[in-house]
């Protein structure tokens, strides 16, 4: 297995592949200095939450997570990618993918606070950093550069977990519509809506549904935006183990934070991670794959 470095004996990335503008890092970097000193702050000092205890638990386990783990992933891809690995750009956007997730979350599922300004330009670089990474890959190196991929496996992976991601959110949300008490889901939680169930529903869920069915068919967005999913999926299990056992140490009464849900989290990151062992696995190449890989490049869609 290749661990995102470059190995041995591997050719050099060509010059364009390592074409990123300075902007690309520059805003990456920045956004690790942000969401580091948010994540501090939001854990760190009391009197920053101002939700119920359950909320506040999550939070800061969610910020636990971003500082011990998507921060420290983020920098190492950015270095690996410096160094030559063209796979460390799949982790990159892995971790850019959870920290835009995550910001949302520190602004519309927590109370205004006085951390409001530094969690709007928190999100705003994830946004940017985000756009930017996507802008300067050219997903077409992938489909030649891994021919070993199971797409089709992958893909109905990804499938299974956009349809139970749905349903359970679903499960919620239909009955609540026609209930006496729409908001009932909700009490307890401080807020006026679910923002994981606004933007998992709007954009992840369909956003990652078209990327399995592009990568179904070997199209290099679809398989671009399919690894790096996996990355963010094996991260986002993680923090949803570790908020969980936060907010329920928080408030052990209160039905939105379970320990019973951290075995769960914790098998669904590894899945993930063996998803994201293929991404990372080194393949055997010859000459002509690497001819190929320079000439032979499919649509970007």
């Amino acid at each position: 297995m290749d661990v995102l470095s470059g190995a041995t004996g591997w050719p050099a990335p060509s010059a364009k592949a390592r074409s990123f503008g300075a902007h690309v890092y520059v805003l990456s970097l920045a956004l690790a200095v942000v969401a580091a000193a948010a994540a501090a702050l939001t854990f760190l000092v009391p009197g920053i939450l101002l939700g119920p205890a359950v909320s506040n638990g999550n939070a800061r386990g969610t910020a636990v997570v971003i500082l011990l783990l998507a921060i420290p992933v983020l920098l190492l891809a950015i270095w690996l990618e410096r160094r030559g690995s063209w796979r460390a750009v799949f982790v990159w956007l892995g971790a850019l993918f959870y920290l835009v997730y995550n910001a949302f979350l520190f602004l519309f599922l927590t109370p205004f606070n006085s951390l409001f300004l530094l969690y709007i330009a928190f999100q705003a670089l994830a946004l940017f950093s985000t756009a930017a990474l996507v802008r300067a890959v050219d997903p077409s190196r992938t489909i030649n550069s891994m021919r070993r991929l199971p797409v089709k496996g992958l893909a109905i992976f990804v499938w299974t977990i956009v349809v139970l991601n749905a349903t359970a959110w679903l499960q919620e949300v239909v009955p609540a519509m026609s209930a006496e008490n729409s908001a009932s889901f909700l009490e307890g939680l401080g807020v006026a809506t679910n923002a994981v169930y606004v933007q998992d529903l709007a954009f992840w869920l369909p956003l990652m549904t078209v990327a399995a069915w592009w990568m179904w068919h070997r199209r290099p967005l679809g398989i671009f935006l399919t690894g790096s999913w996996l990355v963010f999926g094996a991260m986002e299990s993680v923090g949803i183990a570790v908020d969980q056992w936060f907010g329920h140490r928080a408030d052990p009464l209160s039905p939105h934070a379970s320990e019973s849900v951290i075995p769960m989290m914790v098998a669904l990151a590894i899945v993930n991670l063996v998803g994201v062992y293929f991404y990372l696995r080194r393949e055997r190449r010859t000459a002509s794959n690497w001819m190929l890989e320079d000439h032979e490049v499919g649509p970007l869609h």
